[in-house]
């Protein structure tokens, strides 16, 4: 294969799903190296996490329902713990202001700055109960990646992150994307979605490095 398999990798930074298929990916991207290539995108989820809660989670306990479920999900996996002060004490306004930042950095420092930052603040929000949608606290946190601060805020502010963002968001739509996380793979002919298991996702990379794009299809 003269180029890396793609996989087009969806998200909410605020989904607990996310949060615990990070390991997964890791160790995904540790065995394969280059012979893949994780595209991180972002999806529209917890745009506004006011509305959400009425919407799915009113009947369900609101916030603390909620806050019940992800703790209960992430419970079995010890790579993703959860502070029980998130969606109490914690209760950021929305996911976007975290996709900006990252998509802030990727334009200006690179994908691979963009993927740190948004393990840290996958971290913040999950692990410290920091309030995520706070651009003054993902300020600080693109600090502490020793990024070109002004760099990061001149992409902001020129409206090219946004319009990565907005790109991402629409592309998901295109592409029917159900939730978070969803990893899009043979040219778009697959998409895992939901809490897929390291095995099902290896087995199916694995396939698709074995048989070369242009052999003949069994159907």
């Amino acid at each position: 294969m003269d180029k890396p398999l793609l996989v087009e990798y969806y998200t909410d930074i605020l989904c607990v799903w996310a949060w615990i298929a990070q390991r997964r990916v890791d160790e995904l991207e540790a065995e394969y190296g280059d012979q893949v290539y994780f595209r991180r995108r972002y999806v529209d989820l917890f745009g506004d996490t006011k509305t959400r809660m009425q919407e799915h989670w009113a009947d369900r306990g609101s916030y603390d329902g909620f806050r019940e479920h992800i703790c209960q999900a992430a419970m079995p996996y010890d790579s993703a713990p959860v502070s029980k002060d998130v969606w109490n004490a914690c209760r950021p306004t929305t996911s976007g202001n975290a996709h900006l930042v990252i998509k802030a950095v990727e334009l200006s420092c690179g994908e691979n700055a963009a993927t740190r930052l948004a393990l840290e603040i996958r971290k913040a929000f999950f692990v410290d109960a920091l309030d995520i949608s706070r651009l003054d606290l993902l300020m600080e946190l693109v600090k502490t990646q020793q990024t070109d601060h002004q760099a990061v805020w001149d992409a902001i502010n020129c409206g090219s992150a946004i319009a990565s963002v907005m790109n991402d968001y629409q592309r998901a739509k295109n592409q029917g994307i159900k939730g978070s996380p969803s990893y899009v793979i043979d040219g778009g002919r697959q998409t895992l979605y939901g809490n897929v298991g390291f095995r099902v996702l290896h087995a199916n990379i694995n396939e698709l490095l074995k048989n070369p794009e242009d052999e003949a299809s069994w159907c």
